[in-house]
């Protein structure tokens, strides 16, 4: 099968191409620059040159391949609202490129914002819908190709994908504690995120794009919720500064934008996901991964 990935050389994606090149699939990878075409192709994918923001190539992209898997996101988050307008319009151009073919689409979501109806969220609890707060329309746009009928799955990372050369939110809590000289959590720090491995969520996709086309729901997720204070500590240690108690308007002044992220607490299951996929994650736990993959000599952390 030819699965065509966007955001192929970012951190998910780059692991998702690997993970389906292993198993015997070609792959075709969205690459904006010479530096991205030239990795993907040493690892044997075909490139596609271009972004997420030139309709005409995405369609492309979905026209050519036998499947789709949508991991490229604009990751600034000084525009994040016209970066999760970008990713609505993404998802659109893709599903109407594969419209009436029975394509599998696979595109990526978050556990963060769900509206969970018990304590622990499940893959049926349906995203709260976008707004100012947080404008991300992912589910959103899969839900309307699948009222389409075309049908849309959405695979859902939790806020830590973790492994090497991760550069999301574990190494922007390393580089705010580092530039504040110290560590920190909000009251008792009993918040959760959940998390996952980026080779286990790899597997994942894989996983969910080799079934038929459907319109499901994925949580890619490892580990249902690690304490936030857990997480605070380890990077304490790591850096070698105190690890400090926050309330409410500290930790606003302390984490700034950060703030709503540093506050999530989404414990999340996934039996529904490995009974569905048959995924078993095996990679090492977020606590283990941040002491030992490299995070407190990275650039961002």
């Amino acid at each position: 099968m030819k699965v065509f990935v966007t955001g192929a050389t970012g951190f998910v994606g780059a692991a998702v191409v690997r993970e389906l090149l292993a198993h015997g699939h070609q792959v075709l990878g969205l690459a904006r620059s010479d530096r991205s075409a030239d990795g993907l192709g040493k690892i044997g994918a075909e490139v596609l040159r271009g972004d997420l923001e030139v309709p005409e190539t995405l369609r492309q992209g979905a026209e050519i391949s036998d499947a789709v898997i949508h991991t490229g996101f604009v990751h600034d988050f000084s525009r994040f609202a016209e970066a999760c307008a970008i990713d609505r319009i993404a998802i659109g151009t893709l599903g109407a490129a594969i419209e009436n073919t029975n394509k599998p689409l696979v595109v990526t979501a978050g556990v963060a914002f769900l509206d969970a109806a018990g304590p622990v969220a499940v893959e049926a609890d349906p995203a709260f819908p976008p707004s100012d707060t947080y404008p991300r329309a992912s589910e959103a746009a899969a839900k309307a190709l699948s009222d389409r009928g075309i049908p849309t799955s959405v695979m859902r990372l939790p806020p830590s994908v973790h492994g090497e050369g991760d550069h999301g939110f574990v190494p922007m809590l390393i580089d705010i504690a580092r530039r504040n000289g110290r560590s920190a959590y909000i009251g008792d720090g009993e918040n959760a995120w959940p998390a996952v491995h980026v080779h286990d969520a790899a597997r994942a996709y894989r996983l969910a794009v080799e079934r038929d086309a459907s319109a499901e729901t994925y949580h890619a997720v490892a580990e249902q919720g690690v304490a936030f204070r857990k997480i605070a500590e380890t990077i304490a240690n790591g850096l070698g500064v105190p690890c400090v108690a926050l309330s409410e308007e500290e930790a606003r002044e302390h984490f700034d934008w950060f703030f709503g992220f540093a506050s999530i607490n989404q414990r999340t299951s996934s039996d529904w996901t490995r009974a569905r996929l048959g995924w078993r994650p095996t990679g090492p736990d977020l606590l283990t991964d941040i002491a030992q993959a490299g995070y407190f000599t990275a650039e961002t952390g």
